[in-house]
């Protein structure tokens, strides 16, 4: 960074010593070198502008100006019958002269992702399916489960992972706080894991946005430019997404989607993990980490029972059940013993037959 440094300030010296030597302006000195130091400090800030601007997208404003400039050339030789000597062509040749390569030169910029390997291949290429994409973000590829769902092959076409997702990973890779930085290793990890994996396609993007400061936004231009679809779990992402008209693939929903369903009467076997908010209630959680919310399940923390589901409740955040632990005890002491129904039934049926019926039964 030193280095840097040095050379800017070299530069900038450079150039208001030239300015001092030739006399730029029809002024003394102090102006000239002012001048040149002034210049030469605009130049530093343009090229520090330039630094986060990919390679393909500068190409592509070089070749746009010069295509321009050599259009308002020939524009230019082809009027040699315009009279040169008349004001009002002299602007119109100054006018094609500054348009067409200022248009050239903004047009290459932004189209300077055509020039990518990939794009110019695909030119050449023969006529097939449209390839598909799949643009990750941060917060699934820190998850980890994205590793997983890939391993299955569940994961169609061609997983992009941005620059700006990877500077953004390696941040927080590098925080002071111990939980983020572990948080961001595991990330860079899910990705090596990712790459090495055999049939899975995995191509980092040059592609950035200068414009747009936020990465959830240069995701969804990046996933327009693409024609591709979002990766996360960032419900946030995934609504402002789907508002701007972008596809989103949520590993949320998708896993959410997978976990059982369970219906209102159903028994369940579930592990009392810790007690519950309200009076007398027991918690836990199946294997997919849907909270069981149990009532009369107090006195049970710690141990397997079983639970008759009582209902289901479906939220944006996931899926919670809940129960109702019946204590054999109790159920055996609020039932009747059958002797005594036996009786019961036997003393009503007498008491409905007739005299008669009841003398031949005797």
């Amino acid at each position: 960074m030193a280095w840097f440094v040095l050379a800017r300030a070299l530069f900038i010296a450079a150039v208001g010593y030239s300015a001092f030597q030739l006399h730029p302006l029809a002024a003394g000195e102090i102006p000239n070198i002012t001048f040149g130091l002034v210049l030469g400090l605009l130049i530093v800030v343009f090229e520090i502008r330039l630094k986060n601007t990919s390679v393909t997208h500068m190409i592509g404003a070089l070749l746009g100006g010069a295509i321009g400039l050599a259009a308002a050339k020939t524009i230019g030789a082809a009027m040699y019958w315009a009279n040169l000597s008349d004001g009002k062509v002299v602007f119109l040749h100054s006018i094609i002269l500054l348009a067409l390569p200022y248009l050239g030169l903004v047009l290459g910029a932004r189209r300077g992702e055509w020039l990518e390997p990939a794009n110019l291949i695909g030119l050449f290429r023969a006529a097939g399916p449209r390839k598909l994409y799949r643009i990750l973000d941060t917060s699934v590829i820190i998850d980890g489960r994205i590793a997983d769902i890939c391993e299955t092959g569940f994961m169609d076409g061609t997983l992009v992972i941005p620059q700006f997702v990877l500077k953004e990973l390696q941040l927080v890779a590098d925080s002071s706080d111990s939980m983020k930085r572990n948080r961001g290793r595991r990330g860079l990890d899910i990705l090596q894991k990712i790459q090495k994996m055999s049939g899975v396609d995995v191509t980092i993007s040059d592609m950035d946005f200068p414009d747009v400061r936020e990465v959830d936004l240069k995701l969804i231009e990046l996933a327009r430019t693409l024609q591709g679809k979002i990766v996360t779990n960032d419900f946030n992402l995934n609504k402002v997404a789907q508002l701007r008209g972008v596809e989103v693939l949520n590993i949320n929903e998708l896993a959410n989607s997978l976990k059982p369903v369970v219906l209102p009467g159903e028994i369940m076997k579930v592990f009392i993990l810790k007690e519950g908010k309200e009076y007398n209630q027991g918690v836990a959680y199946l294997d997919d980490g849907t909270m069981v919310v149990v009532d009369n399940a107090r006195k049970m923390i710690g141990k397997t029972i079983d639970v008759v589901v009582t209902s289901v409740l479906q939220t944006t955040a996931g899926k919670m059940i809940f129960g109702r632990f019946i204590d054999a005890t109790v159920a055996a002491q609020a039932m009747p013993a059958p002797a005594a129904i036996d009786g019961d039934i036997q003393r009503r049926s007498r008491a409905q037959m007739p005299p008669s019926a009841a003398a031949a039964g005797k």
